[in-house]
């Protein structure tokens, strides 16, 4: 039987969601509120504003995708070392990659539950973290269906199981709010529903889904992650075994016993005896 690489990933997911909570949340909430009040705005305008109002909402959805999934990529370490300004600037390159990936994926899903359901699901489970490769591994929009597909293969219903039970948890919180909000008023509870419910469930579910990919890109590596930064924490920076820059035991520096700078036998610089400087007999100046 496979073991599950995804065995704990929700409560890992939960863990991190409560350490980095105000981190994560200011950056869903500050994207949701900066799309909520432009789309306001752009619908004065009339009914082409209405429709520039939808496109503002589209492109920021896509976005706070590749915003949080970088956010989750960096406090995986356990710490947040990029700031909100910097994180929405390290995920802004990626955002036509992610937009493009997300609506082919959302059509054919789409079609796919329209028609018979099941090759929804599939696509679904298939295409799971399309986004966290298009963002970690700086991936194309087109190729990181095939990627993704890759990373899947062979453990489908473990992806798919933590799918579900994510959504039944994201369902649940999003019936309390909606139980919560019902005594406003009907624009009111629609704009605050769609803010602070998107602001609570949004981090989670790219925490969810990013640490899928981690928890696959090192089961299909047979071990520790290897593709870009997809490297558990605490592996950054590690010496490599028996020591970074120290010579090897007796040998770096050290003279050789009785044999660096020891004069070979018979004498450096001595003459060969009886030839060298030696007159020969019955030569010069013998009589």
């Amino acid at each position: 039987m496979t073991m599950n690489p995804l065995s704990g990933v929700l409560g890992e997911a939960w863990q991190l969601y409560r350490k980095f909570a105000a981190h994560l949340l200011a950056v869903a909430f500050v994207i949701y509120l900066a799309a909520a009040i432009v789309a306001a705005l752009l619908s004065l305008a009339g009914p082409i504003g209405v429709l520039l109002a939808l496109i503002v909402e589209l492109f920021a959805g896509f976005l706070l995708q590749a915003t949080l999934v970088k956010a989750v990529q960096d406090i995986r370490d356990g710490r947040a070392d990029l700031s909100l300004r910097e994180t929405v600037s390290a995920a802004t390159p990626y955002i036509w990659s992610v937009a493009g990936a997300s609506i082919l994926a959302g059509i054919a899903i789409a079609v796919g539950l329209v028609l018979l359901i099941v090759p929804g699901l599939w696509l679904i489970t298939i295409w799971a973290v399309i986004i966290p490769v298009i963002v970690i591994e700086r991936s194309g929009a087109l190729s990181s269906f095939g990627r993704s597909r890759q990373l899947v293969r062979g453990h489908g219903w473990h992806v798919f199981g933590t799918l579900v039970l994510a959504f039944i948890i994201l369902l649940a919180v999003d019936i309390v709010l909606g139980l919560i909000f019902s005594a406003l008023p009907h624009i009111w509870r629609s704009g605050l529903s769609t803010i602070i419910s998107g602001t609570l469930i949004a981090p989670f579910i790219a925490l969810v889904v990013t640490l899928i990919y981690y928890r696959l890109v090192s089961a299909t590596a047979g071990g520790p992650g290897t593709v870009g930064d997809a490297r558990p924490p605490g592996s950054y920076g590690a010496p490599p075994p028996e020591g970074y820059g120290t010579p090897p035991p007796g040998d770096y520096g050290t003279p050789p016993p009785g044999d660096y700078g020891t004069p070979p036998p018979g004498g450096y610089g001595t003459p060969p005896p009886g030839r060298h400087a030696a007159p020969p007999p019955g030569g010069p100046g013998t009589p």
